[in-house]
């Protein structure tokens, strides 16, 4: 056993997985393989992510099945829009999220977004990079 050659995989390592966490914003897919979608259960899919600010979230759907409002909270809460919500429309929506709260609903067609097709997220700031493990 060569304890040098050892050590310097495991620094290898180490280094890999802080360049990996180190890379800047991660992109996700919304729903993973079944995209924005009842199916997809967007309000369990948020399990176990942690989310920062300038992550991305990336929308995909059926044009005629949905789409994606940014919402208030209460709005949110409600399933309701308001003038202040911003609609997408275009089946693979990108959105960066904001630092804070983040709240996303489906406003096409009627129930969808009572019966889950809906997100909340809080986005934190990134740990300092001497902080961060993979």
């Amino acid at each position: 056993m060569n304890i040098p050659i050892i050590a310097t995989i495991v620094v290898l390592i180490f280094q890999q997985c802080y360049i990996a966490q180190a890379s800047g914003p991660v992109n996700y897919v919304v729903g993973d393989d079944l995209g924005w979608a009842v199916e997809g259960n967007p309000e369990s899919w948020t399990r176990g992510k942690k989310f920062y600010a300038g992550d991305i979230l990336e929308f995909k759907y059926d044009t005629d099945e949905a789409n994606v409002v940014v919402v208030e909270k209460k709005d949110h809460d409600d399933c309701t829009v308001s003038d202040t919500s911003v609609f997408y429309t275009s089946g693979d929506d990108k959105i960066q999220l904001v630092f804070g709260a983040n709240y996303f609903i489906c406003s096409d067609l009627p129930n969808q977004c009572a019966i889950g097709m809906k997100l909340a997220i809080n986005a934190t700031s990134r740990p300092p990079r001497s902080l961060r493990v993979h």
